[in-house]
C-alpha cells in the first residue's frame, strides 16, 4: 500500500508555484520513482529527492520527507518542479547504464 500524501499550508503553495497540480505530484509517486538521499542533510528531518513522471509523462523532480503519525506513513512533498531538458537527458542516460 502506498503512503498517503500529506498536504498542508506549508508545502502546497511551494509545490504549486511551479505549475504542477496536487494530482500531478501524487501521480509521480504512483509510477516508477527513483529516490535518492538529499545531499544537504538536515538535523531535524531526513529529506529525500525523487525523479519520476506525471501521469501524462512529464518528468518531475521532487524533494520530500516522510512522517509517521499514529502508525500511518505519510509522504510530505516539500518542493516539486518540472525538470529541464538537460536534466531529463542526464537522467535518461543514467537509467540506461548497466
Amino acid at each position: 500500500m502506498m503512503a498517503q500524501i500529506l498536504w498542508d499550508r506549508g508545502n502546497w503553495p511551494k509545490c504549486g508555484k511551479h505549475g504542477l497540480t496536487q494530482d500531478d505530484i501524487e501521480s509521480v509517486f504512483e509510477g516508477e520513482l527513483h529516490v535518492f538521499p538529499d545531499p544537504y542533510p538536515r538535523t531535524i528531518e531526513t529529506r529525500l529527492r525523487a525523479v519520476g513522471r506525471t501521469g501524462n509523462g512529464r518528468h518531475v523532480f521532487i524533494v520530500f520527507t516522510t512522517r509517521n503519525r499514529s502508525g500511518t506513513l505519510f509522504i510530505r512533498p516539500i518542493s516539486a518542479r518540472y525538470m529541464h531538458k538537460k536534466e531529463i537527458d542526464h537522467y535518461e542516460q543514467q537509467k540506461e547504464k548497466p
